[in-house]
């Protein structure tokens, strides 16, 4: 970690100390497309409830799978920041071992990436199968339901946990100008191969340029990006 960043102190109540883009921030955001806006929820309902439909044998599996071999819920809810800094419960298929999120302060010095976000190859708290879930994101099917909730949409930038937000510069906070999604450019681009300063300014790019076909486009590319697992972990 830089200097920088190693002297911010981050603080669970501190999500939404300062908004999260302003006039005076180096990119200009636009106005709210209201017809987008529109059509995007539409579009968040309809892909939502029929990838939740379609998934629901793998849902299945990856439920036996987390119960049978390790000891913990199937589900694990994660407080993560929305849209505004808002926090909401991020479900996901739980892929550490209970009680991880204390161990975390621990390993933060072992983590490859700059910047306020915290992923560990090899983490010592995944679950052998946890690990298969991370690969291939099936551990991120449940967020279907944050979708569904309206708490995020199928494209946007990947919610934050508070911790980290709390570290974010006035540029870092412009990703909270949108809802969080399921995927976005940074997931079909090389996810954990790509350093954070690169992963900040392609959430921006997504927010300055978001529209319907830009969207289709993310969404088309996922699954081919999934299923190379390239820099998931």
């Amino acid at each position: 970690m830089s200097n920088a960043r190693a002297e911010r102190s981050p603080t669970d109540n501190a999500v939404a100390d300062s908004p999260p883009a302003s006039a005076s921030d180096s990119v200009s955001i636009g106005q709210d497309k209201r017809l987008y806006a529109v059509g995007k929820r539409a579009f968040d309902l309809v892909l939502g409830a029929l990838a939740l439909l379609t998934s629901m044998p793998i849902w299945l599996v990856a439920a036996i799978a987390v119960k049978l071999t390790s000891h913990g819920p199937i589900l694990y809810g994660q407080t993560r920041c929305g849209r505004d800094g808002r926090a909401f419960t991020c479900y996901k298929f739980r892929t550490m071992i209970v009680g991880a999120h204390e161990m975390r302060g621990d390993l933060l010095e072992q983590h490859p990436m700059s910047g306020p976000v915290f992923k560990l190859p090899n983490d010592p708290r995944m679950t052998p199968i946890g690990r298969w879930l991370r690969k291939l994101s099936i551990d991120e099917l449940p967020q279907l339901i944050n979708v569904l909730l309206g708490d995020m949409s199928i494209v946007g930038p990947r919610p934050a946990i508070p911790e980290e937000v709390a570290q974010y510069t006035p540029r870092e906070r412009i990703r909270l100008s949108v809802k969080p999604g399921l995927t976005c450019l940074w997931q079909v681009s090389g996810r954990s191969n790509i350093s954070f300063d690169q992963w900040i300014e392609m959430d921006i790019e997504y927010i300055v340029q978001r529209g319907f076909w830009l969207d289709c486009w993310i969404v088309a590319r996922t699954v081919p990006a999934v299923l190379k697992t390239q820099g998931a972990y």
